[in-house]
């Protein structure tokens, strides 16, 4: 956690979250902790739900950084549950049930969030019969970690393909 540059504004944010600007107030800086977070995330995969917008935000502060690649269980979900009436992060750990008993703090809150977000992962990992396979399907388009077809799928072509006979 950090001390935004401005105060927040959003009373809902604080409800859904905690977040309060006292709270906030006695975290350290960005500025003060931007070097240990670049060295924890090294070049670790990072997983999120709805990926994307981790990613964006990660990458805004900390623009010298590059993950080895980026897991979206929202994404993952789309195609391993077809026909899910939702994707949200509740409605998912709804249908998935996922042991969370052991999960810190409370829904919404961060470190909840993340635990949850790994054990969904996990349970849909099950439904996959390689890492490669999960990739391909868990990794938005261009975020780091999709695969490179011809340099993960190599294209083998035949004389006939390339106009011979």
């Amino acid at each position: 956690m950090a001390h935004p540059p401005t105060p927040a504004r959003h009373p809902r944010a604080a409800g859904i979250h905690g977040l309060t600007n006292g709270l906030l107030a006695q975290s350290p800086t960005w500025t003060e902790i931007a070097e240990q977070v670049h060295g924890l995330l090294g070049e670790a995969w990072i997983c999120a739900h709805n990926a994307h917008t981790d990613y964006r935000v990660l990458k805004a502060h900390l623009p010298n950084w590059e993950p080895a690649g980026v897991l979206d269980t929202l994404r993952l979900a789309k195609t391993t549950y077809k026909d899910l009436p939702g994707y949200s992060l509740d409605a998912l750990i709804g249908h998935t049930a996922p042991d969370l008993t052991a999960a810190p703090a409370q829904r919404h809150r961060a470190t909840y969030d993340a635990y949850a977000t790994a054990q969904l992962l996990i349970t849909m990992a099950r439904h996959y019969d390689s890492w490669d396979q999960l990739v391909a399907t868990a990794v938005p388009p261009g975020l780091p970690g999709t695969p490179e077809p011809e340099k993960d799928f190599p294209i083998v072509m035949s004389s006939r393909s390339r106009g011979g006979r």
